[in-house]
């Protein structure tokens, strides 16, 4: 029986886990341990998406919680290398960027556990980003680096990663979209905000550089009222960006929009919904631009650069500014020619399953 650490931290690491999870379940041989660091907890949201992705409570909890980047990283290596005394496994599997997932990887490889990284490869090329540095140290001393697409094997190849160690396996967030595509259909989110049979976009905003500074955050806001002049958009608001809202007296210049939804953060299920029935997105998320990509839905990412680039190159992504989102839009919406790129299929779990059974 080969045990399998599978390290969550933050709600899109629930998501990723979860299919490798069930996939791991299903074989005789193999026992997947869930390991919840608490990076970012939230017990009502934690709970709630581990059922609805058919998670049981986690097996191992570091209960960190929250604090600056070294706190978290080095609160999280000291808790789990003492599970990895106490309870040796044969494989770590990290996913994402966040500071659980450089951390657990020190933590495992330094005593020597083989680990991999999954969504290896993803390069904004910004090291202003926490995330980049993340990922560009969880690649140089992961064991094996399992790439979510063909750019990713470019860029570890770049790197001087050795060829033997990278394998591409898809997309494992489109693994939970298809795994969750019918509880998603069966939500009545799109119903209960009116919005069903209708033409209208989803907005999502979180990122620093688009809400703590006032002159941004309003520039944002003014466009998205024009865009509502035109379109009903529905803004399910971050807490960050409610504070920031409220804070440089913009939430009442929204709200007062006749076509403008504000709403508290939806659950998985119930934002999907309003995803599938979307005219359009604008985000600044990482995992909207993938899911928008699968789906066939223009999306903006306000955003400079992004680390999934193909969702540029080959699906309904574009990149944009505050200052010109309208016309940042305008351009998503006459994307042509967008493709679903290669693996991103709803098996990447099951490719994860096969590698590690061939170890």
């Amino acid at each position: 029986m080969r045990i399998v650490h599978l390290i969550a931290a933050a709600r899109p690491n629930f998501m990723k886990i979860a299919p490798l999870y069930h996939a791991f379940s299903r074989q005789k041989w193999a026992r997947p341990v869930i390991v919840h660091t608490g990076q970012h907890y939230d017990r009502n949201m934690f709970a709630d998406f581990f059922r609805d992705l058919g998670l049981p409570d986690p097996h191992v909890s570091l209960g960190l919680g929250s604090g600056t980047h070294a706190e978290q990283t080095g609160g999280v290596m000291i808790a789990y290398e003492k599970v990895l005394f106490e309870s040796r496994p044969d494989l770590v599997i990290v996913v994402g960027d966040v500071n659980s997932t450089v951390a657990c990887t020190l933590a495992a490889v330094k005593l020597g556990i083989r680990t991999a990284h999954l969504e290896a490869g993803l390069r904004s090329f910004d090291r202003t980003m926490p995330e980049e540095i993340n990922r560009v140290v969880t690649d140089a001393i992961a064991d094996h680096l399992w790439t979510p697409s063909r750019d990713g094997d470019t860029n570890l190849l770049r790197e001087g990663v050795d060829p033997e160690k990278i394998r591409m396996v898809g997309n494992i967030m489109i693994d939970s979209l298809v795994m969750m595509t019918p509880a998603i259909e069966a939500e009545d989110a799109r119903w209960r905000f009116g919005l069903e049979g209708s033409d209208y976009g989803v907005v999502t905003l979180h990122r620093p550089s688009n809400v703590d500074d006032k002159d941004t955050l309003a520039t944002l806001c003014q466009a998205l009222r024009r865009i509502a002049d035109r379109t009903p958009l529905i803004f399910p608001v971050h807490p960050r960006t409610r504070k920031q809202l409220d804070a440089f007296g913009l939430a009442d210049h929204l709200a007062r929009h006749k076509n403008i939804i504000l709403t508290e953060p939806l659950g998985y299920k119930a934002f999907m919904n309003l995803v599938f029935g979307a005219r359009f997105a604008v985000t600044d998320s990482g995992g909207l631009q993938e899911e928008t990509t699968y789906l066939g839905i223009p999306c903006v990412t306000l955003r400079p650069n992004t680390e999934r680039p193909v969702t540029v190159d080959q699906g309904t992504n574009v990149l944009g500014t505050p200052d010109t989102l309208e016309a940042d839009l305008e351009k998503a919406m006459a994307k042509k020619g967008r493709t679903v790129p290669e693996m991103w299929d709803g098996r990447t779990a099951d490719r994860v399953v096969e590698l590690v059974h061939g170890f």
